[in-house]
């Protein structure tokens, strides 16, 4: 099983698709100012506007990695830990410590939640790494377990984990202005012809809107129209960066034989089907080894509803990945 070229190329370009994110969030407002400011300010944008641009892609993506683990470990911080006894915290820190030298990676910090989720996270950055595993996951067999794990810690050599967690706040800034504005396009009135005919039986008739619903579409299209040079690069990036390595993890776990394959797609089968995805965090998404976006964060981010299904039926081919 190896990692083609065009797969590294593909994922190469969902990277940079990512990176751009934050710098064009940044440019926003660097762009302006440092043409209004003009040529030659502060002397370290010589070139006015182009000078803002050149800003904004080192700014950005620097601004969102600083904020990409202090955003991640604060929404940690509010899942329901698991007050494991001595033995079991041990067990499970042991076991990701094992699992972590054999992938050849630093053993991250662990922390086990209790949600009724089946999946498990880990995130980089310059606080350093963590993974993230539910209760529910670890209460899996041993070898769909393992194979999860070493899933996450794959991610994590390979420095997806990283990336995922730099461009972090980025992308979930574009994700939350993207459905605020499906939101406000798909506005419909309070009241129904309905609700109308009902009011006029009892004689009361309340005031008309103040806001008709076409002003709501009107500006949910505007910021549609706005957010989309850095929704592109965010679709972009989710499709070929986010997706496309959890497929290149899921082909380095299956080169380990018959068992950590199979244990794989048990885990995956499992983390899509089981109930309980909405207690998964949606900013650990990115993170994980399973995206458990609802209906409509999927289609925002426009990402396929058959990722789990496509790697699934690759892992449990006998053809290569």
């Amino acid at each position: 099983m190896t990692d083609s070229v065009d797969g590294r190329g593909r994922r190469g370009l969902g990277a940079l698709a990512l990176l751009a994110v934050p710098a064009v969030l940044a440019a926003v407002p660097l762009v302006p100012l440092a043409a209004l400011l003009g040529p030659g300010w502060l002397g370290l944008v010589p070139l006015g506007a182009p000078g803002g641009l050149l800003a904004a892609v080192i700014v950005g993506p620097a601004l969102s990695a600083l904020l990409g683990p202090v955003l991640v470990e604060r929404r940690i911080e509010r899942l329901p830990n698991v007050d494991l006894d001595d033995r079991r915290a041990d067990f499970v820190a042991d076991r990701v410590e094992t699992l972590a030298a054999e992938v050849g990676v630093d053993a991250p910090a662990v922390t086990a939640v209790r949600v009724d989720a089946a999946n498990v996270a880990v995130a980089d950055g310059y606080r350093g790494s963590r993974l993230v595993v539910s209760t529910r996951l670890l209460s899996l067999p041993k070898a769909d377990r393992d194979a999860a794990l070493r899933h996450a810690l794959v991610r994590l050599r390979s420095r997806q984990a990283l990336l995922a967690t730099a461009t972090l706040p980025a992308l979930a800034a574009v994700e939350t202005a993207a459905l605020l504005a499906t939101l406000l396009v798909g506005r419909r009135g309070d009241r129904t012809a309905a609700d109308r005919r009902v009011n006029r039986i009892h004689g009361y008739e309340p005031d008309r809107e103040r806001v008709p619903s076409w002003a709501y579409a009107a500006a949910g299209v505007l910021l549609w129209a706005v957010l989309l040079l850095a929704w592109v690069p965010a679709t972009v990036g989710d499709r070929l960066g986010v997706a496309g390595g959890r497929r290149a993890a899921d082909a380095v776990v299956a080169r380990g034989g018959t068992e950590q394959r199979t244990g794989l797609g048990n885990a995956v089968a499992f983390a899509s089907d089981a109930a309980g995805a909405g207690d998964w965090p949606p900013l650990l998404d990115r993170l994980s080894l399973v995206s458990m976006a609802d209906a409509e964060t999927g289609r925002v981010r426009g990402t396929s509803r058959q990722e789990a299904r496509t790697r699934l039926a690759r892992l449990r081919s006998k053809r290569t990945l």
